[in-house]
């Protein structure tokens, strides 16, 4: 392995410790690339089997281009995205070879390089037909659900059906979250982590949908990792981004959801979801951003149409299972409202009881071809940053791969600069340092985490992100009148986002890049426009920054490699002075590398090291260190 875990760090080969900082490639790779399955185009999603992600991220030819220009600002680690889709689209065990043949080879690319990679294993509320992205369309025809009533029967919310550019109220920035509750992510969720307790009877040729649907995606994953398996700079795998728990631990009739404050758009419970999914209309409340909370501002009745998304022929899954069914008077009731709360006579955990199982198995799987792959391991953000206990057994080798995001900013698309919200006390936070403080006290409980209840695993936030979409565009048009001043909003705001990173001596990948963005349709994604490169921002090809979004906000100094212990770093940009402090250890060989880059030296440096040797690489913009003695050793870098 080109990186080995030591003493909670990445380490090399020499011995040196290593600093991860890249970006997540990237936000299209969600979506097929033939058909074009960007979210904005209408589709009814029949065509599922025949597309293909080859070229995703970005086509062969033009790899040394993209890898270069992220080399250049001082990327060193990517989180490469696949879908489960884009392995196995045409249907179970009818894997697409030439998309894992480009998948080899743009990985090789990504290597000579001089990337570390690990792969992600992408899905947001569970597949593109649900709002996402993620798992093939087949999966949902082997429980009996049809997704093109999916829309008419309010099961999920897409884009691609609902958006209409007369009135984009129809589809608001963020509201694919909203799926998270609705009956097709539910119900796809709870039958993937605990179909055999609570679907027992839906079996797909004797096997238990669980079964079933777990070992097709296990398959599928070891697919890659045979491709990657001699790659010693891929490092290993993601376990499936944000996996939801589907109504595993909720009471069917939503009492004691603690979760709810948090939903924006329409909150459905479990029997308003497997209500409306069964053809019934249910009155669903509708919750907003009001000042500094999400309050419900209306009712509606939903699924007025009375559409039912269970195919002819299958019979409704819970309806089946006896958690609700129709009363003499021939409406709907619940006959077991605790059906996903207690099993065999205790309180269900889905940590404990359904996800660490299904980590293990995962991690058997792909060790079964890979055995020294790292295991990026991610726990729910909210529940990380208010230090609640996850009862999961963290396999050896892995990593606590957490995400963190500017909540208010994020979900405003408005820089929360001088006013914030604290995710963790649920309230706001008032000037600009308080902010600033929240940010470095929300990832220093992240990373003390990772000590407190994964076993002392190193910690990598390998998402973390800004819209540049601000204010409605309001940079994109400033780029045609005043340049100089276009990006100053994102530039503030995403030097907070790494002053906190920095104080906290943290791995982190930014989400993301997107080599086909544009400033209309964003990552071509449900209206997320957070790429730090754009088609749109590309003006002159022959300089290899052009393109680039807020570069100076991302592209900051940080040592690569440290022949020792780090112990502090920081990143002055308003006065261009970098410090960077360690406890070196001389018998390591090689030597400590910073990136130093010159978008924020222009006129060049100055260094004042404590002890050591110095050499410059004004091309590649780094310093290397050889130090001679053992200790503290500091380095101050001061622009001309």
């Amino acid at each position: 392995m080109a990186l080995r875990i030591k003493n909670n760090q990445f380490t090399d080969e020499k011995g040196r410790t290593v600093l991860l900082r890249g970006v997540n490639l990237g936000g299209s790779s969600k979506v097929p690339i033939l058909p074009n399955g960007a979210t904005h185009l209408k589709s009814d999603f029949s065509d599922h089997r025949d597309v293909s992600f080859i070229g995703r991220p970005f086509s062969l030819k033009e790899a040394d281009e993209h890898f270069s220009r992220l080399k250049s600002w001082g990327f060193n680690c990517l989180r490469f995205l696949v879908t489960w889709e884009a392995i196995e689209h045409s249907g179970p065990k009818e894997y697409d070879n030439g998309y894992l043949d480009y998948l080899e080879e743009i990985l090789k690319i990504a290597g000579e390089f001089g990337f570390y990679i690990f792969i992600d294993v992408h899905q947001d509320v569970w597949s593109r037909m649900t709002g996402g992205d993620g798992a093939p369309g087949w999966t949902f025809e082997l429980v009996g659900l049809d997704y093109t009533k999916f829309e008419s029967s309010e099961a999920s919310l897409t884009m691609q059906k609902r958006y209409d550019p007369k009135d984009q109220s129809n589809y608001l920035p963020m509201h694919w979250m909203g799926n998270t509750y609705r009956f097709a992510n539910g119900t796809m969720w709870t039958l993937f982590f605990g179909g055999r307790d609570y679907a027992p009877s839906c079996r797909i040729n004797g096997i238990n949908i669980q079964d079933y649907l777990q070992n097709h995606f296990f398959d599928a994953v070891k697919k890659v990792a045979l491709r990657l398996k001699d790659n010693s700079h891929v490092l290993g795998f993601d376990i499936l981004n944000e996996p939801s728990e589907g109504w595993i631990g909720k009471f069917v009739d939503g009492s004691e959801w603690k979760g709810k404050s948090e939903v924006l758009g329409y909150v459905f419970t479990p029997i308003d979801a497997m209500l409306t999914g069964a053809g019934y209309s249910r009155v669903i409340g509708y919750q907003e951003v009001k000042r500094f909370g999400i309050k419900e501002t209306r009712k509606d009745e939903l699924n007025q149409g009375r559409i039912s998304c269970w195919l002819e022929g299958f019979e409704d899954i819970w309806r089946k299972e006896g958690i609700w069914d129709l009363n003499e008077l021939g409406n709907p009731e619940i006959l077991k409202n605790d059906y996903f709360i207690n099993k065999n006579g205790e309180k269900v955990d889905f940590y404990r009881n359904y996800y660490s199982p299904f980590l293990k198995n995962y991690t058997d799987a792909i060790r079964s071809v890979y055995p020294n792959a790292i295991i990026f391991l991610t726990g729910p953000m909210e529940s990380v940053l208010k230090g609640e206990s996850l009862e999961l057994d963290v396999p050896h080798n892995s990593v606590h791969a957490a995400h963190w995001y500017d909540v208010a900013t994020t979900g405003t698309k408005k820089a929360m600069l001088k006013a914030n919200y604290n995710i963790i006390t649920g309230t706001p936070v008032i000037g600009k340092q308080n902010v600033r403080q929240m940010f470095v006290s929300q990832l220093e409980q992240i990373k003390n985490y990772s000590h407190a209840f994964f076993k002392g695993i190193p910690t990598i936030i390998e998402e973390f992100g800004l819209p540049f979409d601000l204010n409605n565009k309001e940079a994109y048009t400033k780029l045609k009148t005043e340049p100089s001043e276009a990006w100053k909003t994102h530039i503030k705001a995403l030097n907070n986002y790494y002053n906190a990173l920095d104080a906290n001596l943290l791995h982190a990948l930014q989400w993301n890049y997107t080599p086909d963005n544009t400033n209309e349709w964003g990552d071509h994604w449900n209206f997320e426009d957070l790429s730090i490169y754009s088609l749109d921002q590309r003006i002159n090809p022959e300089n290899i920054d052009s393109g680039g979004r807020a570069i100076s906000g991302f592209c900051r100094p940080h040592f690569l490699f440290c022949t020792g212990n780090p112990l502090k770093m920081e990143f002055k940009m308003k006065e261009g002075f970098f410090y960077f402090e360690f406890y070196g250890d001389a018998s390591i060989e090689g030597s400590t590398v910073l990136f130093i880059p010159e978008i924020h030296f222009p006129n060049g440096y100055n260094i004042d090291l404590s002890e050591g040797e110095i050499d410059r690489d004004k091309r590649d913009q780094l310093v290397s260190i050889i130090i001679k003695e053992n200790g503290v050793h500091t380095v101050k870098i001061t622009k001309v």
